[in-house]
């Protein structure tokens, strides 16, 4: 069993540096001391990382780029300094590696090879959203960004919509108020929060309701955190017809009655497998 070991003293290992959202002054000491010391920096983006450094007045020292689709092609160097009692540090674009960024393979690869890996924790945008929007903040599910495709996306916005919990996710400018109408239509009527440009100058908090979008005020300008809160004690996230189009899905895709009302039930919180089964025998007749 590997015993990871403190960053102070920069001891042979993979650091997950967290890097400010926007705020400079957000980088620990910590990080600050790891960055410096790390014999290769893994950055999403060298030029960007590169950037950061200057900024921040770090020397700059070796950077190799690790990102979606060159990540597995990296590990065999990093496993290969490391086993040499080399250090690597990995930084994403901003906030924490591996929450929607690349980072997974590497510390799972180095987990499995019995390397260290050392966390050197920081700014995260999830955080940062749940510590300021108002809503409950536990417990809540980190979603990253939401699938592209419609149905996709309706999908995972039932799942995590049926625990009852927060839920957090990032979105583009061009899409956000596309994915807020997807989870109005699958989630309910929600408090929601948007958080735009978090820890920068334009930061900013927008509190509302997911069946009262055209009230909000959000300039489509920036990085967005959206915080959808729970459903309140007895909400339904669809309505009658809503949960008999569900039940039609369901149907379609087999199933003993009681399974198929159970599968329809989960989609639709706020309703009971009974429920969901007594309306079933109604499609059925």
């Amino acid at each position: 069993m590997v015993k990871d070991t403190p960053a102070a003293a920069l001891a042979s290992a993979l650091y997950v540096v967290a890097t400010p959202l926007g705020n400079l002054g957000d980088l620990s000491a910590r990080a600050r001391a790891v960055l410096a010391g790390a014999d290769l920096v893994l950055a999403e983006d060298t030029r960007r990382a590169g950037t950061l450094f200057k900024a921040l007045g770090i020397p700059a020292r070796g950077f190799l780029s690790c990102h979606e689709h060159n990540e597995k092609e990296r590990l065999g160097r990093v496993l290969e300094l490391l086993g040499q009692g080399g250090s690597a540090a990995l930084v994403s674009d901003a906030g924490t590696p591996l929450l929607s960024d690349p980072g997974f393979a590497l510390v799972r690869a180095c987990r499995e090879a019995g390397l260290a890996v050392v966390p050197v924790p920081g700014p995260s945008a999830p955080l940062a959203a749940l510590m300021a929007c108002g809503l409950p903040p536990l417990p809540f599910t980190f979603l990253g960004f939401l699938p592209r495709s419609g149905g996709d996306r309706r999908r995972l916005l039932e799942t995590h919509g049926a625990t009852g919990a927060t839920l957090v996710f990032f979105e583009r400018k061009n899409r956000l108020m596309d994915s807020l109408e997807a989870a109005h239509a699958v989630l309910g009527p929600r408090e929601v929060c948007i958080a735009r440009e978090l820890t920068k100058i334009h930061e900013a908090f927008t509190i509302g309701r997911l069946d009262a979008l055209g009230e909000l005020d959000v300039p489509l300008l920036g990085e967005f955190t959206v915080v959808v809160g729970p459903p309140a004690p007895g909400t339904r996230a669809v309505d009658e017809d809503g949960l008999r189009a569900i039940l039609r899905e369901e149907l379609a895709a087999g199933g003993k009655p009681r399974e198929v009302a159970r599968r329809a039930a989960a989609r639709a919180p706020g309703w009971t497998t009974g429920q969901a089964y007594d309306l079933l025998g109604g499609l059925n007749g």
